[in-house]
């Protein structure tokens, strides 16, 4: 029989038939499945919902999944469907979102909102993290969650979503930038220094060399001008430090009740 241990075998093994391989492939992904739909719906009730829709999409197509792609990828694109469909008409959707791109939006990313000390007693940190993402719109929380949240590559994030990678790495870049400045007053501590107007937006910098996107030269640029102006180097590390928490993030405990829901219906497959 096919084990965990091995889960090349185990995907062979569904394919060719056996439940119990099945059953484990399933519950071996089901928690990552259960936090991306709760981050991407906002509810409970619909993350169930797209956990069990989901699980069983896979019970019925397993035989059809050929390894053209990551299992997880194959996965993903089929939650993230019914997490579009769970937003279309579910009755927890706000009726609009609101770009990065927006001014307004734009001004409150930036304000770190109430003094440090303040946030810090009321919130923990894993929570600001969870609630800045499900403020983000869709569009920029769906590359943050799965290119930083469960470790896609860009290419494999842009097969979920249908789009480009040069799409994917903006809509990132303007995810990540957003997160690190409503997390800032936790990881930057109560009184962080400002950069200049003429640093450079180390940020933005920093992201697009995690994705390869800037050259030698301008890390070198990057990296001197990080030795000699503390408040960029806090900046910078801030977002490694968010972009940590967002990766480190546990998935999510599936209720026993939706645990067994799922067992009863694949059993009735």
């Amino acid at each position: 029989m096919a084990t965990l241990t091995d889960p090349t075998t185990l995907i062979e093994a569904a394919r060719a038939g056996d439940k119990a391989a099945l059953a484990a492939l399933l519950e071996a992904h089901q928690g990552q499945i259960y936090k991306f739909a709760l981050r991407q719906c906002g509810s409970e009730a619909d993350a169930q919902d797209v956990l069990q829709e989901t699980m069983l999409t896979v019970a019925r197509s397993i035989g059809q999944f050929r390894g053209d792609s990551a299992l997880g990828t194959w996965l993903f694109t089929i939650a993230r469907s019914f997490c579009v469909k769970k937003h279309r008409r579910g009755k927890h959707a706000p009726a609009e979102h609101a770009s990065i791109d927006d001014p307004l939006l734009a001004a409150t990313v930036i304000d770190p909102g109430p003094e440090p000390e303040a946030a810090i007693a009321g919130k923990e940190i894993g929570e600001a993290l969870e609630i800045a993402i499900g403020e983000l719109a869709p569009m920029y929380r769906e590359v943050l969650v799965l290119r930083d949240g469960e470790g896609l590559t860009a290419p494999e994030v842009a097969d979920v979503l249908g789009i480009g990678v040069d799409a994917v790495k903006s809509r990132l870049h303007r995810a990540r930038a957003a997160i690190r400045s409503r997390l800032a007053p936790y990881v930057e501590g109560p009184s962080p220094a400002r950069p200049s107007p003429s640093c450079p937006d180390v940020v933005s910098l920093f992201s697009k060399q995690l994705e390869g996107e800037i050259g030698p030269e301008i890390c070198r640029e990057m990296e001197r001008h990080l030795d000699s102006c503390e408040a960029c180097r806090q900046s910078c590390d801030s977002l490694k430090h968010t972009l940590r928490l967002c990766r480190t993030a546990p998935n999510a405990e599936v209720p026993p009740n939706i645990q067994e829901a799922v067992r009863r219906a694949l059993r009735d497959l």
